[in-house]
Order: C-alpha cells, then structure tokens, then sequence
C-alpha cells in the first residue's frame, strides 16, 4: 500500500464530509490536489464548485475514477451505501482500501456489497470535521491490516484526532462523540436564554459562552485532570457553582444525558440493521440503482 501523500483518493460523495475532509487534507498538505478525486450521482454544479475552491479533480465516469484510485472514502448517505457500493464494485481490487463514514454501517456488510477480498476501514468523525477538530473512531474489517489502519489515522489527522476501537463499540461511538456536538450546542442554546432571561443581551451571552466552552475543553484537555476534579475546584461550599449544580443535580440532568447517548446508540444499531436487511433483499432481487450523492 502506497503512502498517504503518494495515493490517489478517491471521494465518492460530494457533501460536507467529504469537503470538510478535502480542506483539511490540502491544509495539511498530506496530499496534493491533483491527488484528490470527486465524484458523485449527476450534481454537476457541486463537483464545479469544488474543483473551483481546491483544485481538485472532478469525474463523473465513477468506473475510471474507482479504477485510478488507491483509497476510497465512502461518503454517502447511510440508506445509499449498499445500492453505492454494488454499482461501483465491478471496479474495485483488493490493493485498493475502502474508507467508509456511513454511521451504523458495519465493515461486514460493507465486504459483502464490494463481493471480494478487500481491505474496509469504518470510521465515524462528527460535525467539527468542517473546522479540523473531529473526533473520529476507526475499526478495521476482516481484510484491513495495521498499515491500513496507519493510513486511515493520517488521512483523519487532516480533520482532528483519531481513536482505534472495536467495530461492536462503534454504534456506541456514534452516540457518544458522533452525535456529541448536537449535545453541546442543545446545552448551548439554554444557557444563552438563561443569560438573556437573567439580563445579559444575546450577544453578550454567546461570546461568554462560547469562550467558557472553549476554555473548559481546553482545561480538560491540557490538564489531563478527571471532569469531577475540575469541577470541584470550582464548586465553593454554598457558592454560585453549587447553587446551580443543584438544580442540574434535582433535574436528573446526568440521568437524561445518559439516556440521550444510549438512544443515540440504538438508533445507529437499528439503521445498520435495516440497511443490511435492504442489501440481502437486493441481493435476491438482484436489483441495483445508481445512488452516488
């Protein structure tokens, strides 16, 4: 397997993923745009967009663009993936590795569609991917070896930092770091209305927010210390901390988060269930449609 900077990847899907991963690569400057390829069902107007913004190349004929790749990054949208791969299969070999950041998609059902030996990494980035700060879960398939997965963490290092987990943690991930940004923003948008319902203007009580958000990551990143100690240090016995934690604590806040991330969880099980019912149903049909977004 080629190094990163020497592939030719491959992005089968033209969204925010796969743009979000292009910007951070080309940054980088782990592999040049001449490398990049993208392709997608018939949206023209979005490949042009692209290739005007990063140089990239853009084709439209997926069995040359599959057959001139060493890496694929399978971006499409979870319910299009099985249809996706079975058009594209035809064209793939076993040098080539697939990189797929479908959410609830497993590496064996993945190996099924391609229907050949052929190393799969599944990964699961989230949202801040568009500012190069994901957090992205690997897990390698059957075929996939450790110089696969080296390359994968390269290629996610463009994007943010990267974790080795086992593929049954995966739908656990999703739950936790995958949906994790739509937690903080919820959370977000109640305390700006509690300032603003305490007296501070809106925009007063974004820029502190947003900078305590940032601050207490970072806190919890640079310190290293566990999130009960840092918030001991600043809970004063009978003080303002305390007061409010309180309440949280009466609301059974944690209780509720528990229960997001856990449905989250199921949520990304049950699709993937779904999806490989749908592809063993078109494996006995042996019907097929063109899905590339």
């Amino acid at each position: 397997m080629k190094q990163i900077s020497e592939s030719r990847v491959l992005f089968l899907g033209a969204g925010a993923m796969s743009e979000s991963m292009i910007k951070g690569l080309l940054e980088a400057r782990l592999i040049p745009a001449a490398q990049i390829i993208v392709c997608n069902r018939r949206n023209t107007a979005r490949l042009q967009d692209l290739q005007q913004r990063y140089a990239v190349q853009v084709i439209q004929d997926k069995r040359t663009a599959c057959r001139e790749a060493d890496m694929i990054v399978l971006a499409v949208k979870p319910f299009d993936v099985v249809a996706a791969l079975q058009e594209i299969a035809p064209y793939l070999s076993a040098q080539q590795l697939i990189i797929s950041v479908a959410a609830g998609i497993s590496t064996a059902a993945i190996e099924a569609c391609c229907a050949k030996s052929i190393p799969v990494i599944r990964a699961m980035p989230n949202t801040s991917s568009s500012v190069q700060a994901s957090a992205t879960a690997l897990c390698a398939g059957r075929q996939a070896t450790a110089e696969h997965l080296d390359l994968a963490q390269d290629l996610f290092a463009a994007i943010g930092i990267s974790v080795l987990v086992e593929e049954e943690q995966m739908n656990a991930v999703t739950g936790l770091s995958g949906t994790g940004p739509a937690y903080f923003y919820y959370v977000t948008e109640a305390l700006l209305a509690a300032g603003q319902a305490c007296g501070l203007s809106a925009e007063t009580s974004r820029v502190l927010l947003v900078q305590t958000l940032y601050g207490a990551a970072r806190m919890l990143q640079e310190t290293g210390k566990d999130p009960e100690e840092l918030r001991l240090q600043v809970t004063s016995p009978n003080g303002t901390t305390m007061a409010g934690i309180a309440v949280l604590d009466q609301g059974d806040t944690r209780l509720l988060l528990k229960r997001a991330v856990q449905a989250a969880t199921s949520r990304a099980l049950e699709m993937g269930q779904q999806i490989e019912n749908a592809f063993a149903q078109l494996q006995a049909s042996g019907r097929s449609r063109n899905v590339i977004q």
